[in-house]
Parts: C-alpha cells; sequence; structure tokens
C-alpha cells in the first residue's frame, strides 16, 4: 500500500475500553445470508411536483441491475391502489430484464397515497413465511399520505402505520430505508420510519443525489465486496469470476460529451459501441455500468471521468467479509468492527496468508476530513478475525467508513455510511480542558510530538476545536520515530473525557488527514507500513490468490478450467 499524505495534529485519541468488557466480547464475522429486498415505489399525482422527470425509473433500473444473483427482491408501486410490478422471486439475469422492461410504467397518475396498503402488501406472509430479519424496504415516496380529502383520517393513518403496520414489521426484523424526492416531503413522518425501524431516511432531489441515495440503502441491505479504484485502475485477482464497474458521470458531462472505455490487461480497449460477449454494458443519464465474466486478471484501467460514488463491485470465492454495521452509532453504544476472509464459505486462519494482507479502515467526514488507521499488526489474529471499537467521533454527523484489504496481487474493499449521535448537551469540543491541548493554541506548549513545522495562525478557527492529541504521530521518513512519553501514559479514567476524532478500542492512535483541514496545519508523508510490513508486501507480489483446487474425483466446472489455465503453478489452499 503506497505512502499517503497525512495531517499531523489531527489525531485519534486511543479509548481503551474496561477488560472486563472485552473479555466478554465473543461475536465473530460470520457469512452473510442472502437479503431480501422490497423496493416499493410512489406513483401518486403528487410526484408530478416532487420528481417532475421521473427519476424513479432509471433509479429502479440501477437497483435491478446491481442486485447480486441469489438475493430475493420485487417491486411494488402504489397510489390508491397497490400494484405488484415485478414479482417477488430470486434474482437472477431473467428477472433483472424484467424489472428494467417493467420500470417504463412508473408514472404519476394515481389519485391517492396509500402508502400503509403499500408497506401490508409487500410484507405479506406469502413472501415473508413471517421471517422479516433479512429484509429491507426500500421506499421511494414523498412521504404525503393522502387516503382522504380529510386531513384529520390522514393524520390518523400515518399514526397507524407507524404505531401498528410498521411496529409489528420491526418486531419480525423488518429495516426501512425511506428515500424522499424533495425537501417538501413529510420529512417528519418518514425520518420516524428509518429511526424506529434502524434504517436511514434520505433526501434526494437530483438524479445523481437520488443515485446516491439507491445506492447507500442498497449497500445497507445487500453489502457487497468491492475492489479500490487507485487513480484510473483497479487490480482484479485470479479469484474474481466476475465485476460490476459503475462509473457516474462527472458534474459537466452529458450523453454526447460521456467518454469512457475499460482497458484489459492486455491492452485490449473495451467501450459502449465495442465489447466481447462476456461484457454487458449499460448506460443511463449519469452512469454506466459494465459487467465482465471471467475477467483476465491483472491491471485494469479507467479511461474517462470517475464521478463521485464510482465503484468496482467483485464476485468471488475468495471474500472479505465486514459484520453488518449499524446506521448510526452513540457514545453509549459504539460501533463494534469485524473483519475477516472466507474462502468458498469457509474462513481463512491461515497465517501465510493474512500475514501479507494489510487491513485498514478509514473514516470520511462529509466535508472531506479522513483518517485512516491499520488493523493489522504484526501477527495476524488466531482466529482470522480483525477487530477493532469506534467509540466516538469529533462532531455529530454522516461519516464513510472504507475498510480496504491489500495484498499486492489481493486487495478488497468494503464501504458503507454511519451516523454519529451525540447525546444531548454533550459537545466534544466544550469538553473539559486536558493537558494535551489544541495545536492551534499550543505556540507556548511544549508538547512530545515529533519534529514538525511551526504550526500558522492564519485564516478562521476550524470547525472542530476540540483537544487532540498528537503526541503519537509518526515522523515522515524517519525510520526509529521517537516514542512519546506523557500521552501514553494518561490515566484511562481521563481518557473518555477527552473530546477526540474517534475512540479506538486497544489498537494504536489512527492519523486523521485531508491535508490537516482538521487544525489548519501542513501535512506531511507519513508511510504508515512498517519495514515487517514491507517485506510482507514484497512477498505479497508473488502470492497467488486462488480457489480450493476442485476434487480430482469430481468433473470441474468450465469456469474453474478456466481458471486454472490462467495459473502459472498449482496452488494450496489458503486455509
Amino acid at each position: 500500500m503506497t505512502s499517503r499524505w497525512f495531517g499531523l495534529v489531527a489525531l485519534c485519541f486511543v479509548l481503551s475500553l474496561p477488560a472486563g468488557l472485552n473479555a466478554q466480547e465473543s461475536d465473530d464475522v460470520q457469512l452473510p445470508e442472502q437479503s431480501d429486498v422490497r423496493i416499493i415505489v410512489d406513483i401518486s399525482g403528487s410526484m408530478k411536483d416532487t420528481d417532475p422527470d421521473n427519476l424513479r425509473q432509471p433509479a429502479v433500473r440501477l437497483l435491478a441491475r446491481l442486485l447480486p444473483e441469489g438475493a430475493s427482491a420485487g417491486v411494488w408501486t402504489f397510489g390508491q391502489y397497490v400494484n405488484m410490478l415485478v414479482p417477488h422471486r430470486e434474482v437472477n439475469n431473467a428477472w433483472r430484464e424484467m424489472a428494467i422492461q417493467r420500470s417504463a410504467q412508473i408514472n404519476s397518475v394515481a389519485l391517492r397515497t396509500n402508502l400503509g396498503a403499500a408497506i401490508e402488501t409487500a410484507s405479506d406472509d406469502y413472501f415473508t413465511d413471517g421471517d422479516l430479519s433479512r429484509t429491507h424496504f426500500i421506499l421511494l415516496t414523498d412521504g404525503k399520505v393522502d387516503i382522504s380529502d380529510d386531513p384529520a383520517k390522514n393524520t390518523a393513518e400515518e399514526t397507524r402505520i407507524l404505531d401498528t403496520i410498521v411496529a409489528d414489521l420491526i418486531e419480525r426484523g423488518a429495516t426501512f430505508h425511506p428515500v424522499a424526492l424533495s425537501e417538501a416531503a413529510d420529512t417528519d413522518f418518514l425520518k420516524a420510519l428509518a429511526t424506529d425501524s434502524g434504517g436511514r431516511f434520505q433526501v434526494a432531489d437530483t438524479a445523481d443525489a437520488l443515485n446516491l441515495a439507491f445506492l447507500q440503502a442498497l449497500n445497507t441491505a445487500v453489502p457487497q465486496e468491492q475492489i479500490p479504484i487507485e487513480g484510473n485502475g483497479f487490480t482484479v485477482d485470479e479469484g474474481v469470476r466476475e465485476f460490476t464497474a459503475l462509473i457516474f458521470w462527472g458534474e459537466s458531462e452529458t450523453s454526447a460529451t460521456r467518454e469512457l472505455a475499460l482497458v484489459r490487461p492486455d491492452d485490449q480497449v473495451v467501450n459502449l459501441s465495442e465489447f466481447p460477449d462476456n461484457v454487458r454494458w449499460a448506460r443511463e443519464a449519469g452512469y454506466d455500468l459494465i459487467t465482465v465474466n471471467e475477467p483476465l486478471a491483472g491491471q485494469w484501467r479507467i479511461n474517462g471521468e470517475l464521478g463521485e460514488g464510482s465503484r468496482v463491485t467483485v464476485v468471488s470465492d475468495l471474500r472479505m467479509v465486514v459484520n453488518p454495521l449499524p446506521p448510526s452509532f452513540t457514545l453509549q453504544e459504539p460501533l463494534k468492527l469485524r473483519v475477516g476472509f472466507f474462502e468458498e464459505g469457509e474462513k481463512i486462519t491461515n497465517p501465510d496468508f493474512l500475514g501479507v494482507i494489510e487491513v485498514s479502515l478509514s473514516i470520511t467526514s462529509e466535508d472531506g476530513r479522513s483518517g485512516t488507521k491499520v488493523l493489522s499488526g504484526e501477527q495476524p489474529p488466531e482466529d482470522g478475525t480483525y477487530r477493532d471499537t469506534v467509540s466516538r467521533l469529533p462532531a455529530a454527523g454522516l461519516y464513510t467508513f472504507d475498510v480496504v484489504a491489500d495484498g499486492q496481487t489481493f486487495s478488497r474493499k468494503f464501504s458503507a455510511t454511519v451516523g454519529f449521535t451525540m447525546p444531548e448537551g454533550v459537545e466534544p469540543a466544550e469538553s473539559p480542558e486536558p493537558q494535551v491541548t489544541e495545536p492551534a493554541l499550543a505556540p507556548e506548549q511544549s508538547e512530545p510530538e515529533p519534529p514538525v513545522s511551526e504550526p500558522e495562525q492564519s485564516g478562521p478557527e476550524p470547525a472542530i476545536t476540540s483537544p487532540i492529541d498528537v503526541s503519537e504521530v509518526e515522523e515522515p521518513e524517519t525510520p526509529a520515530v521517537q516514542e512519546p512519553e506523557p500521552a501514553p501514559e494518561e490515566p484511562e479514567d481521563a481518557e473518555p473525557a477527552l473530546p477526540c476524532l474517534c475512540g479506538w478500542s486497544a489498537q494504536p492512535a489512527v492519523v486523521f488527514s485531508s491535508l490537516a483541514v482538521w487544525s489548519g496545519l501542513p501535512s506531511v508523508s507519513v508511510n504508515r507500513i512498517s519495514r515487517r510490513k514491507r517485506k510482507q508486501h514484497q512477498s505479497a507480489k508473488h502470492l497467488r490468490i486462488c480457489r480450493k483446487r476442485p476434487n480430482p474425483n469430481q468433473n470441474p466446472s468450465r469456469r474453474q478450467s478456466q481458471s486454472r489455465k490462467r495459473m502459472s503453478k498449482p496452488r494450496k489452499s489458503l486455509r
């Protein structure tokens, strides 16, 4: 993993959990079961105002194309009455084609907005057998319940939906992700629907915002592995059976100016006008979706602009699995992170494999401030599970959590959007001042920190003014980093009072970056990989990631045969 630029003073303080609590933790990461996604789309007359361009059609097509094979899904539309637009079935190519074709029937002609009936119909026991623990409802509406000309009856219906219909479904495990198509929606009602069920409410008033909102909802309902995009390329290992590249357009691009091509490892160019049989390419206003079956292993390049939210998802026998992350967390209920690797359904504990994989977590705020922490230590975990806990962040809001595994020839990425909620009356910036003071106010202090350039007292005070610990910052390009003395010796009972960027349990500090936006100080280059890690990464160049070799007594599948042809030599199972 290459070195990155980090802000010196944007350092996350370590919050060590009590030993008793750590001892009680016995949870582990497991392969997720197939998810069930119910898409409910409002076609009432009021949508003419909130969705005049009918952005619902391409958004539904995006979900249909991205839903993974084996999941179950259905699409319902509703106004005064409810219609099953796409039957609830297992997702396959035939289901996707049906959903894409029938999305053209989404309109704004219905007389009423009978949301309660839509939820009741889509959650019928006929489709669920009473179990909704894996069921996610993605609701696209303006949120205005309208079953009568009498406002009192509409209000009573909203109460019935929340207190009776939804409450019963939540008890059975259902989760709701409502998406409003304008700020004019009944946001209080939709927020309550999401909050009560543990989902997330989003407002999307443009095509780009709606696509991203649907993408986040789908990420929560059906987490999918990704390959990290670095620069304009990504690396496909030999274990990948299929990848799907979702490339959003740039801000100024149109269908007339859009130019995009994929360059294979053998330098063959693939574009919308010319692509081989193993490629499916769909272009909608705002994005291109490219699926490649049995892709050639190696470095792929993207020629074209990558808009916000672009990603590459993969289908592979070798998987990185992250435990489901909650939509939000608090000081009282910290976020617990669990990461593991699986090969053909079995967890990998082989230290030869884990020892050359670097696992890191990056957290990015809505305004672009970010930080990265390496989760993999000198020795891989014996049970193959990487564990960490995030206790707090500097301010309430939404944060992007990215887990990245890098082994040179093998890389995976997991992304999720998580909210941090501060209890009323608690603000990190106004917590009692400990001995560690904010760098912006530190010219007269003598903190034990690595040599850095003097902070400049120019510009407005940063939005986050919490005291931040800088005692454990690594010095750039210096083999022997001096170990700080005062900060690590802080009493444990004083640590929870520290307002900090995030609380990590019993792990080394994390450096937060984005060119020192947190503090306004200049950034430096910090190499987060130790000498031992460098050696591991060098050896990882020769590591060939593969699926388990088939039983010689069985007939290998066509895919396995093709995969073996690409391999330079036989390889052992990773477990």
